[in-house]
């Protein structure tokens, strides 16, 4: 076990199976040393959050769906990596969608997606510190409340 799996673990996480596309798109693409992981939604096998911020989704629980969503990316990076996380040399970038009502109160946004990117330093410290965005949607992929997306350099 490499230290980023430790890490990992002793986090008390466990990372799920990276998940096939549901739709005519590939999981990640790698062009140098650049991972595109296509957006990882806050579903890990039958343990699915969905919601609205600003209707039946608390920021709180926004949170745990962007740790699923975290988790699903971990997964694809490792996938992209050959099963090796020790190649990530720094989490780029993240996009984060938060589905939520016109209404939804804007600074709560960030906020959930926080859930994703203290995963990320969490698990990869300061390789884990990234840019990102977070954004409101009307409806996202099988009604969930988060999908996030990721850039990652990697060895």
């Amino acid at each position: 076990m490499n230290i980023i799996d430790q890490k990992i673990a002793d986090l008390g996480l466990t990372l799920p199976q990276a998940a096939a596309p549901v739709a005519n798109y590939v999981p990640y693409v790698i062009t140098g040393n650049t991972v595109f992981v296509s957006g990882q939604i806050s579903k890990i096998g039958d343990n699915a959050i969905g919601g609205r911020l600003g209707e039946n989704l608390s920021v709180e629980r926004g949170q745990e769906a962007a740790t699923l969503s975290a988790l699903n990316l971990i997964a694809q990076i490792k996938a992209a990596c050959g099963g090796d996380l020790t190649r990530v040399k720094q989490i780029v970038k993240l996009g984060g969608f938060v589905q939520s009502l016109p209404t939804a109160t804007a600074a709560d946004i960030p906020k959930v997606i926080n859930g994703c990117s203290d995963i990320m330093v969490a698990v990869f410290g300061d390789k884990g510190r990234h840019a990102r965005f977070a954004v409101s949607a009307p409806s996202l992929p099988l009604d969930v409340a988060v999908e996030i997306d990721a850039i990652v350099e990697i060895e």
